[in-house]
C-alpha cells in the first residue's frame, strides 16, 4: 500500500493501480463496490479529477478520512512540492462520504477559493462557482480502514470524453487523455481497464491509451462491466474477451455487474449487490455456462483478490528498489540543507560574536602561516625574491679602467660573490657602467655619499611593488575568509559590512606599511654602519679585485707570465733572473706574486679605493635592506591586520553600541528565499523519512 509514498511527492515509479475507461463505463460503480461507499453521481461527467483511494483491513471502527492534494496551482504552473490539505474531520457513517466528496471535488476545481468555504457551505448550495475548471490535475485522497474492507490502493482517473456539448471546452478532451497518460505511463501503474459491454469495444478509446502505454498487456487488467445489458445474441463475443481470445492480457480480462441507478436509489446494501452479481453470473447464460477455470474471473470480490496479488506482487519486487531510492533521496535532501545557512537564533548578538571571533582566529592563523604551498608566506618567497634582486640590480657597476678601453678590456663578477648567489657584476645600476677617469680627481666623503645616494634612490620602487604583492595575495584571502564566514549569515547584510570595514583596514595597514617604507629609504640615503668588521672584509675583497682587474689591463703580458710562471731549472727566465737577483741583493722570500707591487704607483689607485669604499657600503646596506622592508611589510601590512581586525570590526559593526540589538537583529534578518527553501526541504525530509519508515512497516508485514 503505497499511498503514504506519494504524499511525499517522491518522484520514482510508485506500484499503483489507475482505474481508466471512457466515460460512463462503470468506472464510478466499480470502485463503489470495491469501496464500499457511494461517490457523487449527477448528470454528465462525475469524476472530474483523480481521486486516489487507499483501502486498509484494520480492526475496530469503521472510518474514513478526505484530504486535498495540490501539485498544480490555480493557472496549471506545477507547485514543485505537493500541498496537502486536510478536507474536513473523520467520517465515521458510509452515508456522508457521498457528500463528502461531492465538496472536495467542488474544492479542488476551484483553487483561488478557499477550500474550507466548500466545507462550510449548505449542501444544496454547492453548486458550479464562476470560474469553475471543468477538469483538473489536483487529486482527492481517500483514506478508508475497517475490518470489512480490502487491503488495496488504486486511483479513479476522469473518463476518457470524445465530445463536449456547446457550453463545454475543447480543450477538456485532451487534458483529461493527458492526465490519463501521466499515471499509466509509468511501468509501475496497473491498468484496470473498464469497458463497458454496451457500446462497441473498438469505440472505446480507454483500451487505445493502454495499449500505447502497455502494447503486450503485461500490466493491464481488463473489467467488462455493464454485462446485463448486452443485446441478444452478442454475448460470445464478450465471452472470448473472458477466455483471453481477443485482445489478450497476461492478467486476463474480468467481467462484473454493479447495482443499477435504480438500486442504489432503492437504498440496496453492498451485500445485497454481491448476492445480485452472484446470482447473475451463476444462473444467466452464457456466463452461468462457462468452465470452471473461466469462473474465477467473474464477480467483483474475484477481481479484489486478483488485483490485490498483482499489486502484492509488484510491491515486493520494487520495495528494495524504492527503499533505496528514497535513501538516496534522503541524503541528497539532508545535503542540501546542510549547504543553506543556519536558521537566525534567539540570540542574533551572541552570533555575530561567534562569527568575529572565529573570523579572527582564522585570519591569526593564516598571517602566522600553514604548512601548505598555497600558504601566505609561501607565496610570497617569488616576490620577495624578485625585490632582493631588484635592489641587488641596483648595484654600482664599477669599472678599474678608463672608458677609452671599454671595447678592449672585460670586468668579471668577483668570484667571492658567487657563493653568496650574487647576480653578474655586469648588471649594475640601470646597466650603465662607471669607469674609473669618470671619478673627480680628489676624492672627499661627499663623493662616497652621492654614490650611495645615487644607488640608494632606486630602492622605494621595488620595496613598494613587494608591498603591493603582498596587498593584493592578503586581500584575496581575508576576503575569502569573510565570505567563509559570514557569507551564509543572514541575507548577506553582515558579509557586506564586514567586507568593507575589513578593505578600510587592509587600504590602511597598506598605508602604514609604505610610509615604514619611505622612512627607511630614507635612512639608507645616509651612508651609516657599525658592522666595521663586515665592511672592512668586503672593501679589502673589492680592493683586491678592483686592483688585479686593473693591473691585468694594464701590464697584461706581464701579469701573465708571472701568473703562469714555472722554475724552468738550469734556463733561467726573466721573472727567474729578478727573483735571483733580488736574493743577491739580500731580499729574500719574495714570491713571483710579490713582483707587481715592484711596479710604479698607479695614479687612479684613490679611484680604485673609493670604487671599493662605495661597493663594499652597497653590500652592508643592501643586505639590511632586503630584511628590513619584508619585516617591515610584515609588521605593519600583515600582522597590523592581525593586531586591529577585531577592534576594527568590534568599533565598524556597533553591535555593543545603543542599537546593537536592533542591528544584530538586522545582520541575522534571514532572506525569504533561504527560509523558503528551508521550509520545503525539511517538509520533504519529514515526508521522505516517513516513506521510509512505511517502507520498513511494509517489509516487516
Amino acid at each position: 500500500n503505497f499511498s503514504p509514498l506519494r504524499f511525499s511527492s517522491y518522484p520514482s515509479d510508485l506500484p499503483q493501480i489507475a482505474v481508466i475507461g471512457s466515460q460512463s463505463a462503470g468506472k464510478s460503480s466499480l470502485i463503489e463496490s470495491i469501496s464500499g461507499v457511494t461517490l457523487p453521481r449527477a448528470a454528465g461527467t462525475c469524476t472530474r479529477c483523480p481521486t486516489e483511494c487507499r483501502l486498509a483491513r484494520a480492526e475496530g471502527r469503521w472510518k474514513c478520512s478526505v484530504a486535498l492534494r495540490f501539485t498544480v496551482d490555480e493557472n496549471g504552473q506545477a507547485l514543485g512540492q505537493a500541498r496537502i490539505v486536510a478536507f474536513g474531520d473523520v467520517i465515521y457513517d458510509k452515508a456522508e462520504v457521498e457528500d463528502r466528496l461531492r465538496r472536495a471535488q467542488r474544492a479542488i476545481l476551484n483553487p483561488r477559493m478557499r477550500s474550507d468555504h466548500f466545507l462550510t457551505t449548505e449542501s444544496d448550495e454547492v453548486s458550479d462557482p464562476e470560474g469553475q475548471l471543468t477538469f483538473s490535475s489536483n487529486c482527492v485522497e481517500l483514506r478508508i480502514s475497517g475490518p470489512e474492507v480490502a487491503d488495496l490502493s488504486f486511483c479513479d482517473l476522469p473518463g476518457l470524453i470524445a465530445s463536449v456539448g456547446r457550453s463545454g471546452n475543447s480543450n477538456d478532451i485532451a487534458l483529461v487523455e493527458n492526465l490519463v497518460k501521466s499515471y499509466i505511463k509509468k511501468p509501475s501503474c496497473v491498468i484496470l481497464l473498464t469497458v463497458a459491454c454496451e457500446t462497441d469495444f473498438e469505440n472505446q478509446g480507454a483500451h487505445r491509451l493502454a495499449k500505447e502505454f502497455d502494447p503486450d498487456g503485461k500490466r493491464t487488467v481488463g473489467v467488462l462491466t455493464k454485462p446485463d445489458r448486452i443485446p441478444s445474441g452478442e454475448e460470445h463475443h464478450w465471452i472470448s474477451f473472458i477466455k483471453n481470445e481477443k485482445e489478450p492480457l497476461e492478467h486476463n480480462w474480468f467481467s462484473v455487474k454493479q447495482p443499477s441507478s435504480h438500486e442504489l436509489k432503492q437504498g440496496i446494501t453492498w451485500a445485497e449487490a454481491r448476492q445480485s452479481e452472484n446470482n447473475f453470473f451463476s444462473s444467466t447464460p452464457p456466463w452461468s455456462e462457462m468452465d470452471a477455470m473461466y469462473q474465477k474471473y467473474l464477480r467483483t470480490t474475484n477481481l479484489i483478490k486478483r488485483l490485490s496479488d498483482i499489486l502484492s506482487d509488484l510491491v515486493a519486487k520494487r520495495l528494495p528498489e524504492i527503499h533505496d531510492e528514497i535513501e538516496a533521496a534522503l541524503r541528497g535532501v539532508s545535503e542540501m540543507l546542510e549547504q543553506l545557512p543556519p536558521p537566525p537564533s534567539a540570540d542574533p548578538r551572541a552570533d555575530i560574536m561567534r562569527l568575529v571571533h572565529a573570523f579572527t582566529k582564522a585570519v591569526a592563523a593564516e598571517v602566522a602561516g600553514v604548512p601548505d604551498p598555497d600558504g601566505l608566506h609561501q607565496k610570497l618567497r617569488p616576490a620577495q625574491e624578485t625585490f632582493r634582486r631588484a635592489i641587488r640590480g641596483s648595484a654600482p657597476a664599477f669599472r678599474p679602467y678608463e672608458r677609452r678601453f671599454a671595447s678592449e678590456r672585460s670586468f668579471s663578477s668577483p668570484g667571492f660573490l658567487e657563493n653568496e648567489d650574487e647576480p653578474a657584476e655586469d648588471e649594475g645600476e640601470e646597466g650603465r657602467e662607471i669607469f674609473i677617469d669618470e671619478l673627480p680627481g680628489n676624492f672627499p666623503w661627499v663623493v662616497k655619499q652621492a654614490y650611495v645616494t645615487r644607488f640608494t634612490r632606486h630602492w622605494n620602487a621595488p620595496a613598494y611593488a613587494l608591498c603591493d604583492a603582498v596587498y593584493r595575495d592578503l586581500a584575496v584571502r581575508v576576503r575569502n575568509l569573510t565570505h567563509d564566514h559570514f557569507g551564509t549569515f543572514g541575507q548577506g547584510l553582515l558579509e557586506q559590512r564586514v567586507r568593507l570595514l575589513v578593505q578600510e583596514l587592509v587600504k590602511a595597514c597598506l598605508e602604514g606599511a609604505k610610509h615604514k617604507i619611505d622612512w627607511l629609504a630614507d635612512l639608507e640615503r645616509q651612508a651609516f654602519t657599525l658592522n666595521t668588521h663586515y665592511l672592512a672584509d668586503y672593501r679589502d675583497k673589492f680592493l683586491a679585485h678592483y686592483k688585479g682587474a686593473r693591473q691585468a689591463g694594464e701590464h697584461g703580458d706581464f701579469i701573465e707570465r708571472i701568473r703562469g710562471y714555472v722554475p724552468a731549472g738550469e734556463d733561467e727566465d726573466a721573472i727567474s733572473k729578478i727573483l735571483s737577483g733580488l736574493v743577491e741583493l739580500g731580499v729574500a722570500g719574495v714570491k713571483p706574486e710579490d713582483i707587481p707591487k715592484l711596479l710604479p704607483p698607479d695614479e687612479m689607485e684613490p679611484a680604485i679605493e673609493i670604487m671599493a669604499d662605495v661597493r663594499a657600503y652597497f653590500q652592508v646596506a643592501y643586505k639590511r635592506f632586503v630584511d628590513n622592508i619584508p619585516l617591515a611589510i610584515d609588521q605593519e601590512l600583515v600582522y597590523g591586520i592581525e593586531r586591529e581586525m577585531y577592534s576594527a570590526l568590534m568599533a565598524g559593526l556597533h553591535v555593543n553600541g545603543p542599537d546593537g540589538d536592533h542591528l544584530c537583529r538586522e545582520y541575522a534578518q534571514e532572506s525569504p528565499q533561504a527560509a523558503s527553501k528551508r521550509e520545503e526541504l525539511e517538509k520533504k525530509l519529514e515526508r521522505l523519512s516517513g516513506a521510509s519508515e512505511e517502507l520498513l512497516n511494509l517489509g516487516r508485514s
